[in-house]
C-alpha cells in the first residue's frame, strides 16, 4: 500500500505548483499531506490564496512518506530556512523516494545538504546559477528525471512534471 506524498508549503508559494500536484496526486489515488513550518497554520500564496498545513516540518518522517513535492514561487526561499525541511528532502533522496521540485523549488534542493552534486536537474531560469553552483548538471527542459529526482522549470511544465512524478512513484512500487 502506498504511503502519503508530502507537499511542502510556505508563504508566497506559486498557486498552480501546489494545487495542480495536490489534486493530480489525489486523482491518481495517493493521499497527500501538506507540511508547513507549523501544523494547522494557513500559508498565503503570492496572490493570497490560502493553503493550510496538515503537519509541521518537525513531524516530517522519511518512513511515513513515499515522496515529496517542493513548489515554486518565493516559498522555497522560506522553506530552505528550516533545516528540518532541508534534511527531510535529503533523506528522501537518500532513500530513493520521489523528490520533485518545480520552478524556484530547486532552491530547497540547493540547501538539501549536497543532494544535487552530480545530478541532472532543471529549474526556473533565474536560479539556474544556484543549481549549477550546488553541483547539478543543469538542462533547460520542461522536465528532467534523474532516478528518483524530478525537476521542472515553470507552471507551463506541470503536465509533464506530474506525468514524470507518477512514473517515478509507480516504479517505486
Amino acid at each position: 500500500m502506498a504511503k502519503p506524498i508530502v507537499i511542502l508549503a510556505e508563504q508566497m508559494y506559486q498557486e498552480m505548483e501546489i494545487w495542480y500536484p495536490l489534486y493530480r496526486l489525489r486523482e491518481a489515488g495517493y493521499e497527500v499531506v501538506v507540511a508547513g513550518p507549523e501544523a494547522g497554520k494557513t500559508y498565503p500564496s503570492k496572490l493570497g490564496y490560502p493553503c493550510k498545513s496538515d503537519i509541521g516540518y518537525d513531524e516530517l518522517d522519511v518512513t511515513r512518506f513515499d515522496g515529496v513535492v517542493v513548489p515554486g514561487g518565493m516559498a522555497p526561499d522560506y522553506i530552505r530556512r528550516h533545516d528540518r525541511a532541508n534534511r527531510f528532502v535529503k533523506y528522501m533522496d537518500d532513500e530513493g523516494k520521489l523528490v520533485a521540485s518545480i520552478c524556484h523549488g530547486a532552491w530547497v534542493l540547493c540547501s538539501a545538504h549536497g543532494m544535487l552534486k552530480g545530478r541532472k536537474a532543471t529549474c526556473f531560469f533565474a536560479i539556474k546559477d544556484d543549481v549549477i553552483h550546488a553541483g547539478a548538471d543543469y538542462t533547460d527542459a520542461e522536465v528532467v528525471v534523474d532516478k528518483n529526482l524530478v525537476t521542472s522549470r515553470k507552471p507551463d511544465d506541470l503536465p509533464a512534471f506530474m506525468e514524470a512524478c507518477l512514473k517515478v512513484l509507480k516504479a517505486q512500487g
